[in-house]
């Protein structure tokens, strides 16, 4: 389980391919700390540390995981967002994100807003997933704010904070990112469905 509010980010040192998997070699601060066996969210993806080095360690995507993500577009020198999992005695500063990414999103649009940003998405409605007004939203693991809530697209305000310690400021139109619904929107929805 994890809250949305990134840590650190890391930068791919490597990527070797195995059979359907990949193996990403990440460089980073939070190294250290880690231990084999942990969950850490990458871009929002809950994959688990496999091998630690000094100042990397490696995780493994699947191929499932590679299909339903971005991470297959990650090349070398590629910055990651990067989350351990939450501790149950901390403060949930973000929202509710269990680590598992419901679908892709085309960054669609990059716009200064005079010391801020709005970046606008669009994805593929025939999933059936939605967003609100000023709901709750996962990109790339980072927990947002919805604006500008529509049937296949949606806005968020990034304020400079974010931008410097995220990936969000290398990011462009035309980026693919991850995308994790609202869990209690998702319950809702499937409940709906049921009746």
């Amino acid at each position: 389980m994890f809250t949305g509010i990134i840590e650190n980010t890391g930068t791919i040192k490597r990527i070797v391919r195995d059979q359907s998997n990949i193996h990403f070699k990440v460089m980073s601060s939070l190294a250290p700390e880690l231990k084999v066996d942990q969950s850490l969210a990458h871009n929002g993806v809950c994959l688990t540390v496999v091998e630690i080095h000094d100042d990397s360690y490696t995780v493994t995507a699947i191929d499932e995981t590679l299909q339903k993500t971005n991470l297959g577009d990650l090349k070398e020198g590629h910055t990651v967002n990067l989350e351990r999992a939450m501790l149950m005695n901390a403060r949930l500063d973000g929202h509710i994100v269990q680590g598992h990414v419901d679908q892709t999103a085309t960054c669609k649009e990059v716009r200064n807003e005079d010391g801020s940003w709005i970046f606008t998405f669009e994805y593929d409605p025939d999933l059936k997933n939605v967003t609100i007004e000023k709901g709750s939203i996962c990109i790339n693991g980072v927990s947002l704010t919805v604006v500008n809530s529509k049937k296949s697209s949606f806005s968020v305000a990034i304020i400079p904070y974010t931008f410097e310690h995220t990936g969000f400021k290398h990011m462009q139109s035309g980026d693919r990112v991850n995308l994790e619904f609202d869990v209690i929107g998702k319950y809702v929805k499937r409940l709906l469905e049921l009746n």
